[in-house]
């Protein structure tokens, strides 16, 4: 007869039960959702080991789990498990119930000890489930101390095609390291890191993992997730998909089935894809031919990541040759700490913020140049013209990660806006002294004009075989064509001065026409310098 109270059993009673309890299925699987909180869609699940006794009732996986595992009968556990788990599956997909992947424990005491990988593809294939619904998750806890073993183990199971979950990460002391060096698809935050206050240290750090994580292109699941408001703040920095009480609790298979048939699915997806052009891991890597590349081989670049939902920027990564560019002589952490767009005025950051969205429409490269103001301790204030181009390399969501090659063009549009000044100048002077000018290139006799001749006389920017088109519109008139013509023959054989008085347009309006010729440094002529000064009558 069946006891309902519950009384944690001893390790003596619970080897003694086990047999039965993997027999008759005392030892169970309960099924917990994984839900992604922005769009309310079940992208997977997880298998929990659950034991109830028939006397004792429900026992604790605290309480059993670390017996079987001392007592070298986890192992057979967790076959149990995962067999049960194929068989749930292969019973849904025969009553065609759309299917979402379910993850399932693999202990560290399954590695060491056993075949395990060869041992669940074995259950796999007796079920005929595909792949792609199964993950196994391995604690960071299993990798200690056998860092080879593991990476073995997670190499066969990529092999076969499982993806592979840490589970608990950060509730260890070397979760980076053990990141580093595993190849795993999904991580699985520990949420004992708020510790119930989600403006503390805990949530900074959360968030610089979910941060990390991206760059790592590894989607995160954070589980033991009760509140909406740690669910709130997990999605504000970036991490959706939740499992804990606050969606569901543990469920038996049939009211697992029921919720398999009401929610809508989707699956998992990293939280920033990058393209195929661009291997994240390799990049990442201090030693590999791609940052090789970005520190000597590109030119000034900054990497960074930028929110479309807000507009924020963040400096992911910069190149020596960005700081020496347009640094402005700050140091790589003050290009860090400050605030990218504080370097913007308002027509700055929007035409720069365009380009942005623009290559991000567009998927090309998207080049604007825009003045940043630049402040250092050392040369106070300065502003800074910057040519950039700009590529989306990589994207998750509203956030883009993006590429800049940039060029330090100051000087350049200092010397253009010169230019422009001192063309401003001659034009003002040309018109208080009614001076027409233009030169003519005497290898091709192409003739270019000044702003007055094209505004006033309809002249157009280039003349190609100068004079002839305006000796046929009557800017020259045909009775002084040929001495015109004779001039430019004079001018191309080395005559260095001409002048003379020139009726010109059709009005016959008397100018007085100078060329001085340019030669080059073998005495060639190669330019000819033209003028025309209207005539005033004395008279007058």
């Amino acid at each position: 007869m069946e006891n309902n109270t519950n009384r944690p059993m001893t390790e003596a009673e619970l080897l003694s039960s086990f047999e039965d309890a993997i027999n008759y299925e005392h030892i169970f699987v309960s099924y917990q959702a994984q839900i992604n909180h922005t769009t309310g869609k079940m992208v997977g699940a997880e298998a929990l080991m659950r034991w109830k006794h028939p006397l004792y009732g429900m026992q604790y996986p605290t309480d059993f789990i670390p017996v079987l595992e001392k007592n070298d009968l986890i192992y057979k556990a967790d076959l149990h498990m995962f067999e049960m788990v194929c068989r749930f599956q292969r019973q849904c997909l025969d009553e065609r119930i759309s299917m979402i992947p379910i993850s399932v424990n693999m202990s560290r005491y399954d590695i060491y000890n056993h075949e395990y990988v060869e041992a669940i593809e074995e259950i796999r294939k007796k079920y005929d489930v595909p792949v792609k619904y199964l993950r196994i998750e391995v604690t960071e806890s299993s990798a200690i101390g056998g860092m080879e073993l593991v990476s073995s183990v997670l190499n066969k199971l990529h092999y076969y095609g499982y993806l592979v979950e840490m589970d608990d990460f950060g509730s260890g002391y070397s979760s980076l390291n053990i990141l580093k060096d595993l190849d795993v698809d999904i991580i699985k935050l520990d949420m004992t890191f708020l510790s119930g206050d989600i403006g503390g240290r805990g949530g900074a750090i959360l968030s610089s993992i979910v941060q990390m994580a991206k760059w790592l292109n590894t989607p995160v699941i954070a589980e033991g997730v009760e509140t909406v408001e740690i669910a709130d703040f997990l999605k504000s920095i970036g991490c959706d998909n939740i499992q804990g009480y606050l969606y569901c609790k543990p469920m038996v298979p049939d009211e697992f089935k029921e919720m398999l048939m009401k929610l809508k699915h989707e699956p998992i997806t990293s939280s920033l894809e990058l393209f195929k052009a661009m291997d994240a891991g390799k990049f990442w890597n201090p030693e590999s031919m791609e940052t090789l590349i970005f520190s000597n081989f590109v030119g000034a670049a900054a990497i960074y990541a930028y929110d479309q939902s807000d507009g924020s920027v963040e400096m992911i990564r910069v190149n020596q040759k960005y700081i020496k560019e347009v640094g402005e002589g700050r140091t790589e952490k003050e290009i860090f700490e400050s605030s990218q767009w504080d370097n913007h005025d308002e027509v700055s950051h929007k035409a720069y913020e365009k380009a942005i969205l623009k290559a991000i429409e567009t998927n090309e490269e998207v080049t604007c140049e825009n003045w940043r103001k630049i402040c250092t301790k050392m040369c106070g204030e300065e502003k800074i013209c910057v040519r950039s181009t700009i590529r989306v390399i990589g994207r998750g969501g509203d956030k883009y990660l993006i590429y800049a090659m940039v060029q330090n063009i100051t000087k350049e549009k200092n010397w253009v806006n010169d230019i422009q000044e001192r063309e401003n100048l001659l034009k003002y002077g040309f018109e208080q002294a009614n001076v027409y000018a233009w030169e003519v290139d005497l290898s091709t006799w192409d003739m270019r004009p000044c702003f007055r001749c094209m505004r006033d006389l309809n002249v157009p920017p280039v003349v190609h075989n100068y004079p002839e088109p305006l000796i046929e519109n009557g800017l020259f008139p045909a009775d002084y064509a040929d001495m015109y013509r004779d001039w430019m023959k004079q001018l191309a054989d080395g005559v260095g001065e001409l002048e003379a008085i020139i009726p010109l347009t059709v009005g016959r309006i008397p100018f007085y026409v100078r060329y001085s010729t340019e030669f080059d440094e073998n005495g060639k002529a190669i330019k000819a310098y033209g003028s025309a000064t209207f005539v005033v009558d004395d008279k007058t």
